[in-house]
């Protein structure tokens, strides 16, 4: 299945409705508006459709696996219904099983920590943090791919790297849409190349899941991990799916209860310990009913709505969002495989991050915060590498107000500004959006700005 793939022509739906959608923030002026929700990216407003299942259930919530009472047999049941409904949503294989954990974060240290000893890691530059670091962390031997600026130099590299590879066990951990550029990368051919070299592939799929439809059958990676704090359901919980074989055959991730089978004290004092298998090998301690439950919901919703009608819907938002910053000389927007619509362009979910000529991009937040009620995000999104690639010798302005922490020694000021969106975005927002870029690009800002804490904030003084 190729992500990039068009879907076919359907109807165009609202928004789903979401949470905050009716919540209103001050501004620097005194006034309040509409707050536009642009950072779905970091974290994704909760669906009303989940609020309302989680409400639901709260006066049953009881022990999972724990307890005989009703509470306790119902909220097991929720549990595990749940386990069955994400394993649906991502049309996993017989066999494959789905672990819940706390985010994609933990899911991917789960398997970096499942992963048996000599396995080389394979890993593009390009990776959020959450994929980038968790292997070497482990212990592991890690082959990190320079960022590729086409998706068939992509698979180029891989396939140069994996013919190059020592014998021996090998996984390649893959992003399946950047959450600095949107961009969707070749996931089915990265993942053939990976298994005809014998290497089995993981998915990180953080970005990909609220966007796109995923079937963990049809693309063939090995593992999938993503987070309910993106797709709609901010409980916190995350999943991370798929083969059996690793998982049982490692350590548990944590020692507790719930992981095992039996417990016993041997005659030498010791304890020995039986473990279990399957996705309670993973799980112990009491586990978040609430959180899987959620996660459920989520994934039934977005089923239930369509992802054609999504696709198609956060297509247009994207579309013109593109447009629009493309008629503002100063705006230049960071892209890995091209620009969208040329001969190297791909597709994208509805994340897309940008520079400012003659700003620097906390200064430029902190504006479109403050001056219009806009929520975006700045910095280099846990994805330092593939920002300072996009960025590259680019002229970002200097600014004391909200100066990342993460320039290394010497460094000069590197950030960027990230809007992202989803399947609870109204069109106003966009629109909003644009407009506050433009009159900030040809008017400037309306208000003094200053550093708090490392943050760009607006000050009570008016400029003038």
């Amino acid at each position: 299945m190729s992500l990039a793939t068009e879907s076919p022509a359907t109807e165009i739906r609202t928004p789903l409705a979401v949470l905050g959608a009716d919540v209103q923030v001050p501004l620097a002026n005194g006034e309040k508006v509409g707050y536009a929700a642009l950072d779905y990216a970091a974290s994704s407003p909760a669906l009303q459709r989940v609020w309302d299942d989680v409400a639901a259930y709260a006066p049953y919530y009881g022990s999972v696996h724990r307890g005989a009472g009703y509470l306790s047999q119902l909220s097991t049941d929720l549990f595990e219904q749940s386990r069955r409904t994400v394993g649906e949503f991502l049309d996993l294989r017989e066999g494959d099983q789905v672990v819940f954990t706390r985010a994609t974060t933990d899911s991917l240290n789960l398997l970096a920590s499942a992963v048996p000893a000599g396995t080389r890691v394979f890993a593009f530059e390009t990776e959020h943090h959450a994929s980038l670091l968790p292997w070497a962390h482990a212990g592991l031997a890690v082959t990190y791919l320079r960022a590729p600026r086409t998706r068939a130099e992509a698979v180029a590299a891989l396939e140069a790297a994996l013919a190059e590879a020592p014998e021996g066990p090998k996984l390649l951990c893959v992003t399946g849409a950047s959450n600095v550029t949107g961009e969707l990368w070749p996931v089915a051919e990265l993942t053939a190349t990976a298994h005809r070299h014998g290497t089995r592939v993981v998915l990180d799929a953080a970005q990909l899941a609220p966007h796109h439809r995923v079937s963990v059958r049809e693309l063939d990676v090995d593992w999938i991990a993503f987070s309910g704090h993106k797709i709609y359901a901010p409980f916190g919980a995350g999943v991370l799916a798929g083969r059996a074989d690793w998982l049982d055959e490692a350590e548990p991730y944590l020692a507790g209860g719930g992981a095992t089978r039996t417990v016993a004290r041997e005659t030498d004092g010791s304890v020995a310990v039986q473990w279990h298998t399957g996705p309670a090998r993973h799980e112990a301690g009491s586990p978040n009913v609430i959180g899987a439950y959620a996660i459920a919901s989520a994934c039934r919703a977005l089923g239930e709505a369509g992802f054609d009608a999504l696709e198609a819907r956060e297509r247009q938002l994207v579309d013109r969002l593109t447009a629009g910053l493309a008629e503002i000389p100063q705006v230049k927007v960071l892209n890995l495989f091209g620009e969208a619509g040329d001969a190297q362009g791909v597709a994208r979910v509805g994340v897309l991050s940008f520079v400012v000529r003659g700003w620097n991009s906390s200064h430029f937040s902190a504006a479109l915060s403050a001056e219009y009620g806009i929520g975006v995000r700045d910095g280099l999104f846990c994805a330092h590498p593939l920002v300072r690639t996009l960025l590259g010798d680019e002229d970002v302005a200097p600014s004391e107000c909200g100066a990342p922490e993460s320039s290394l020694p010497g460094e000069r000021s590197l950030n960027a500004i990230r809007v992202s969106f989803g399947a609870g975005t109204p069109d106003e927002h966009v629109d909003r959006f644009l407009t506050a870029v433009r009159e900030l690009v040809t008017d400037g800002a309306a208000w003094n700005y200053r550093n708090e804490g490392g943050r760009c904030v607006v000050d009570t003084r008016r400029e003038g």
